[in-house]
């Protein structure tokens, strides 16, 4: 089935007076009257208009198995679905193998045109939002999987191959001097030389971390090739290197559960709690510059988000259980 085109975000406004209107009309009680009045809210303007539509899209991943009449079938169906596709995935996967490998084959692999999200429902390893995991690889090196991530191990004789498809990724590679390990993403190929550091797909491009070591980075357009030291951080898109710059702590905290804050602003940790949390996050503007402090638990977002509203002059609304929003206290 295809899918429709993503919504633009509107305006946190118009979002919470399509969020305030969707409550209203969702249980069915609601009037002729108040169908009216929401019918005109929604065609005065083109945002009001986008904004229903974003909310419809949100609401629509968490209302349809809540509202059958035999939910445990459908997820049942939908498990049996989903360990058909894996298993067809790992047999085409073993062809493609046979007819490719190397940075040749991690090219093969990126223009198959199948997006990372199609890819991941058949990945070896992933994660759901808000889960985390660690695992022990053949080689005993150890790999942390971030919220909503997905991966496929590839070991040959040759080659330790790891295709990161989507989320984030942290590893402390084991040392085999017959076989590089490396990581591939749609815009490139990091070689490892004997490191810990973490991998994060942020839409067209990869961002690298190494926090000890040493990882070479090839992208997968023009073969440009750059190597981040211990300590140093890069992003990187299929054509380009971007300057290497200090490495983030938080890249690498997150492993032990933590989202660390120092004078960032709530907007920033906002749109980084939205990747451990689903449903909508919103922040009104006039607080969304508050600056923030402390280490935060993401396993727990509820908790962080009543942290914050404890220590800034913020409040919680939530007029629909997967639609919260951050808004200045009255």
């Amino acid at each position: 089935m295809e899918r429709s085109a993503p919504v633009t975000e509107p305006s946190h406004a118009a979002l919470e007076q399509a969020a305030e209107w969707y409550a209203c009309l969702r249980d069915g009680r609601a009037g002729a009257a108040e169908r009216a009045a929401w019918s005109h809210w929604r065609d005065a303007a083109e945002e009001h208009a986008t904004a229903w539509r974003y909310v419809e899209e949100i609401s629509r991943t968490f209302e349809p198995v809540q509202t059958l009449s035999n939910a445990r079938t459908t997820a049942d169906q939908l498990t049996a679905a989903h360990d058909r596709l894996r298993s067809r995935r790992r047999l085409l996967a073993g062809v493609a193998l046979l007819a490719s490998g190397g940075f040749a084959g991690m090219l093969a692999w990126r223009q198959t045109g199948l997006p990372g999200e199609l890819l991941a429902w058949g990945a070896d390893h992933r994660t759901r939002v808000g889960e985390q995991r660690t695992i022990t690889l053949a080689d005993g090196s150890r790999l942390w999987l971030n919220t909503a991530t997905a991966i496929d191990v590839r070991f040959t004789a040759d080659t330790r191959r790891i295709v990161l498809h989507t989320g984030e990724i942290f590893l402390q590679t084991a040392r085999d001097a017959a076989r590089p390990l490396v990581v591939d993403t749609p815009q490139g190929r990091m070689r490892a030389l004997g490191t810990r550091f973490n991998v994060r797909l942020d839409g067209p491009r990869t961002q690298l971390a190494v926090y000890e070591g040493a990882v070479e980075i090839r992208t997968a357009d023009s073969g440009a090739t750059a190597v981040v030291a211990a300590g140093r951080q890069a992003g990187f898109t299929a054509a380009q290197i971007e300057p290497a710059a200090a490495a983030d702590l938080a890249r690498e905290a997150w492993t032990q559960g933590t989202l660390v804050a120092d004078n960032i602003p709530l907007g920033e940790v906002l749109r980084e709690l939205r990747r451990y949390r689903r449903g909508h996050l919103g922040v009104a503007d006039e607080v969304a510059g508050l600056t923030v402090y402390g280490n935060l638990p993401i396993h727990d977002t509820d908790r962080v988000l009543a942290m914050l509203a404890s220590a800034l002059p913020i409040r919680i609304a939530q007029p629909l259980p997967w639609w919260t929003s951050i808004e200045a206290r009255r």
